[in-house]
């Protein structure tokens, strides 16, 4: 069973779209119009000739020829722009019909419409742990459009309830392999949208190949900490930023102190020796590195007792 069942899957994903046979409409109907004149014309001389006894030949032509003009008529078709007429014929698909205009294609053949224009969706905002554990809030914002009328009429049930689960499913892998923040030069879903959202649309484009859809571009759009952990992370957020910018004003401040003692000791303004060295190294980064304006003190005595 399971056999089968693969066997027609398979069978149904390698029917490729191909062009069907088209004519002219405008000629279609004029040759059915005029086929359909010539049969009523042909029976109603038969009836004039020998209304008690009419020619069977001239009837059984002018009625077959008006079958043929019925049969006919449901050939024609007309097709709007950025839209496909998918034809299939007693179970068979037999080409599709994607020249905007008025055709007349085979008779008797079912016509189903499939559009092949660029289209969007936002999926559902989905709560997922990142790689570290910590639950997300995504969504994600997809561009596609339809390459090959016949995988997406055939080889899947609903090519667009199966783009929109298949990008789903794509969000959430991506997510699930990327922290939500981290360190600079990490790839992150924060820091790396460029590089996640290139990502998300390859992989989303290898799940809907089945059905005969192209991805366009595929970019997140809503991210952000699950409720529960929002402020939590804020606050961890918020302590990282704080020491990395004591780290950058300690920094500068020890260069600071660097270049004014080299600079004295170079003019020769004082010469300190090791104590006084440590004194004013202590006061500058006290003054460089505090949060508050520094209050000066006037020093009447000597470091020295």
């Amino acid at each position: 069973m399971a056999t089968t069942t693969t066997a027609s899957a398979t069978k149904a994903a390698a029917i490729h779209e191909r062009p069907a046979w088209t004519a002219s409409g405008l000629l279609g109907a004029a040759g059915l119009i005029i086929l359909l004149a010539g049969a009523t014309a042909l029976i109603t001389v038969a009836c004039v000739q020998d209304p008690d006894n009419p020619d069977l030949f001239m009837v059984l032509g002018g009625s077959l020829a008006i079958c043929v003009a019925a049969i006919g008529v449901t050939g024609l078709v007309v097709v709007q722009p950025g839209s496909t007429r998918v034809l299939v014929f007693f179970g068979n698909y037999i080409g599709t019909v994607s020249r905007p205009g008025f055709w007349l294609t085979a008779p008797l053949a079912s016509r189903q419409l499939v559009s092949v224009r660029v289209r969007n969706f936002e999926t559902k905002e989905l709560k997922v742990n990142d790689s570290d554990g910590n639950p997300i809030m995504v969504a994600a914002i997809v561009v596609w459009r339809v390459e090959d009328t016949a995988q997406a009429s055939f080889a899947v049930e609903d090519y667009q309830q199966f783009v929109a689960v298949q990008s789903e499913a794509a969000l959430r892998h991506v997510v699930m392999s990327r922290p939500y923040d981290g360190p600079d030069g990490a790839v992150t879903l924060r820091g790396a949208t460029a590089e996640v959202s290139s990502e998300l649309a390859q992989e989303v484009a290898e799940r809907v190949n089945v059905a005969g859809v192209a991805i366009i571009e595929v970019r997140i759009s809503k991210l952000s900490y699950a409720p529960e952990i929002a402020e939590a992370m804020l606050r961890r957020q918020q302590a990282g930023a704080i020491i990395a910018a004591r780290e950058r004003i300690v920094e500068g401040a020890v260069t600071v102190v660097r270049q004014a003692l080299t600079q004295l000791e170079a003019d020769g303004t004082v010469t300190l020796d090791d104590e006084r060295r440590a004194a004013m190294v202590s006061n500058l980064l006290v003054v460089l590195t505090a949060d508050q304006p520094a209050s000066p003190v006037i020093n009447t005595g000597s470091l020295y007792t």
